[in-house]
């Protein structure tokens, strides 16, 4: 399951308004490369929607079926870290994943 978290105002490259949605996944743990102690996280990850402002204010803390999985890049990227402001240099992405709507479509591609 994943949850709505939050929603963000966003422009498209032809200068539309849309808003997309932050989506959080259950949380797991992780061990520090740094320390190498244990820490809750969860997966987050954002997804673009064709719904208004109101809409998705009211879909913060609903849950819906899926997961948000990792996902490799074909070019590496720099992110800074909020909490620390350190930059890192990553070669992934998280992206949600409908379990059930994948499923259901490769069982008809398939047949």
């Amino acid at each position: 399951m994943v949850t709505v978290t939050n929603y963000v105002q966003k422009t498209s490259q032809a200068g539309k308004i849309f808003f997309a949605l932050e989506l959080t996944g259950e949380v797991e743990m992780s061990i520090s490369q740094t320390t190498g102690r244990m820490f809750a996280t969860a997966r987050k990850c954002m997804i673009p929607s064709s719904l208004d402002e109101n809409t998705c204010k009211s879909l913060i803390g609903k849950q819906m079926p899926g997961c948000i999985q990792k996902v490799d890049v074909d070019e590496p990227y720099e992110y800074t870290i909020p909490r620390t402001g350190e930059t890192v240099l990553l070669d992934y992405r998280y992206e949600y994943s409908n379990v059930e709507m994948n499923q259901t479509l490769e069982a008809a591609i398939l047949g």
